[in-house]
């Protein structure tokens, strides 16, 4: 029945390639980001919660970190 109902849809079949591509791009850049991503940053982010709120304030006003 399913089968049926999407075959009756005039353009039914340019939707799994966009959710593909939305897919497919979204991870592409979320790979780009990765690589090219400042390891200190990472760095920082990690051991954010291992430190004191004195600490934390220190580092978000040294390394000027933006979330």
């Amino acid at each position: 029945m399913d089968k049926k109902v999407l075959q009756s849809i005039a353009g039914v079949e340019i939707y799994p390639i966009i959710s593909f591509l939305i897919f497919f791009l979204f991870f592409l850049g979320l790979l780009i980001y990765v690589v090219i991503a400042n390891r200190q940053h990472f760095d920082n982010m990690s051991n954010l919660p291992l430190l004191s709120d004195d600490e934390t304030l220190k580092a978000h006003l040294e390394h000027d970190v933006v979330c």
